[in-house]
């Protein structure tokens, strides 16, 4: 290999390794803000009081939405 061939393929590796890095910065901001909206959430539903934690239970499941009265 000539002195050239070693240059390039140097800045090369150079450029793939930056690439890599800012992708793999990007996917750690991605998971950050998505713990942090998990995080949100989950404060959310402990700071509702317990009939709207049974509302988002009984929307999610369809369960306990409806009481049978009839016998």
């Amino acid at each position: 290999m000539d002195l050239t061939s070693v240059i390039v393929n140097l800045q090369q590796s150079q450029v793939l390794d930056s690439i890599q890095i800012a992708v793999a910065r990007k996917l750690l901001d991605m998971q950050q803000s998505q713990g942090a909206a998990a995080v949100k959430l989950i404060q959310a539903a402990s700071d509702n009081s317990s009939k709207a934690g049974d509302a988002l239970v009984a929307a999610a499941t369809g369960l306990g939405g409806m009481v049978d009265i009839y016998a």
